[in-house]
């Protein structure tokens, strides 16, 4: 499985940031349908997380249907998530307050396009549970 890192630093709980990682590789492919996930105590161990943290991620991304828990297996990759119905609202929104912040900086547009393609190849975007 790819790496989740946990950042003590960033503000954002530790059971989000695995459930948000997670949600990713999933969204990606990077964790594919069937994938088997470490167990709740070999991932909460690798993290430095208590195992309550990370049966919480378990539990809310079975709840939402994207993993499927049976002891003889384990927990496994259930479905790919839907796209959020808001997120286009939100990047509208989003893409709209970076052009204001574009064009008071008088950048032209063609700059401010390259700026966002840098930003996605220097994996300079967090990644977000949607």
């Amino acid at each position: 499985m790819t790496r989740i890192l946990v950042d003590p630093g960033s503000g954002v709980a530790p059971w989000r940031q695995v459930r948000d990682q997670l949600v990713h590789l999933i969204r990606t492919g990077e964790l594919p349908v069937g994938a088997q996930l470490p167990s709740i105590r070999q991932l909460a161990n690798d993290l430095g997380l208590s195992n309550g943290t990370v049966a919480r991620v378990y539990r809310e991304l079975e709840t939402a249907g994207l993993l499927h828990t049976a002891r003889r297996n384990g927990t496994v990759v259930a479905a790919v998530p839907r796209p959020d119905p808001g997120a286009a609202t939100a990047l509208a929104e989003a893409a709209a307050e970076f052009v204001r912040v574009a064009q008071d900086l008088g950048v032209q547009q063609q700059d401010a396009v390259q700026a966002v393609l840098r930003a996605y190849q220097d994996g300079r975007v967090r990644v977000s549970g949607t």
